[in-house]
């Protein structure tokens, strides 16, 4: 079978499209005929040696962590699976991962796929819909009547994560760039902030309950975030390579996320994909021999808003 893989860590030209030995499931695993994975930032960060402490991979090492696609061959005891089971999941990042034709997969990282997209969409659902669930309920216990600060809308898990707290019925305030705008918009922000041209700090003028911290800002920046919280309140940080900062004089908690899989949270999620409650926006589908070039481009901050969907055999 095809796939991408990398023999050393380095830049973007490390990333060989390659023949390999197709995958056997063992016990509680299943092989998957990928449709789709996705291009994730943490792809890039492994593959560039970033991540060896917290993240060790053997190499060589297949990147991709979201699969979606067809169940193909049961190893002992994935009973609760079928052979042509449309799935999909988030695969454990240390493991060899979804750019490839088939995939190893433990079966209790899957779910039933969406029914009501395509296949290959799916594949920009797990990774970063999880993201934003655990970020906004599982950590800031996000309620009804909330006013939440959204900064960095305008990726992607940005998209599911305003999505997400405006059905909760939450207050939704966005940071976006003029390019996101209406798409942020669309996805049910009541308010949107230019960080380009406006200081978000300056420009929120009401406390905020909860902010969920999607963007690469300065350490005096997310700071200055913190500030916005009424006591009580909650910040939740992605970029965890910059601690949360805390203000436990006003019981501000500072919360660094690490997405978990989650399968019965995907299906969650599927479920509101499925009601037509959650849209799955999909920025570029690329064949998986593109690959590499696709890592280029995120290296060089040239990728699009939004998931870029990778295909084997497009």
């Amino acid at each position: 079978m095809k796939a991408v893989r990398f023999h050393e860590y380095g830049d973007p030209t490390v990333l060989r499209y390659e023949d390999v030995e197709q995958p056997v499931p063992g016990a509680g695993q299943v092989r998957v005929r990928v449709a789709a994975t996705s291009f994730s930032p943490v792809d890039g960060n492994i593959r560039a040696g970033f991540m060896q402490g917290p993240m060790p991979v053997t190499l060589p090492h297949t990147p991709g962590i979201d699969v979606a696609g067809t169940v193909d061959a049961l190893g002992d005891g994935a009973d609760r699976l079928h052979v042509g089971d449309r799935v999909v999941g988030f695969l454990p990042m240390t493991e060899t991962g979804a750019s490839a034709e088939y995939v190893i997969a433990p079966a209790d990282v899957l779910t039933p796929a969406p029914a009501h997209i395509p296949l290959t969409d799916a594949a920009a659902l797990p990774s970063v819909g999880l993201t934003a669930w655990q970020a906004l309920f599982d950590h800031a216990k996000l309620a009804t009547g909330q006013r939440v600060l959204v900064n960095g809308a305008g990726g992607a898990v940005g998209a599911y994560a305003v999505q997400l707290a405006h059905r909760a019925g939450a207050h939704v305030i966005a940071t976006a760039s003029p390019r996101s705008s209406a798409a942020v918009t669309s996805a049910g922000a009541d308010e949107v902030v230019d960080h380009t041209t406006t200081d978000v700090a300056a420009t929120v003028a009401e406390p905020v309950d909860v902010v969920l911290n999607l963007a690469p800002v300065e350490p005096a920046q997310l700071a200055a975030l913190l500030t916005l919280i009424r006591p009580g309140g909650v910040l939740v940080n992605t970029t965890v390579w910059m601690p949360a900062p805390s203000d436990d004089e006003r019981d501000v908690r500072g919360i660094d996320l690490f997405v978990r899989s989650d399968a019965e949270q995907l299906a969650r999620l599927v479920a509101l994909v499925d009601a037509d409650e959650l849209r799955v926006d999909v920025a570029r589908r690329v064949p998986l021999a593109e690959l590499p070039a696709v890592h280029a481009d995120a290296a060089a901050g040239a990728l699009p808003n939004g998931k870029v969907v990778v295909v084997p055999g497009a």
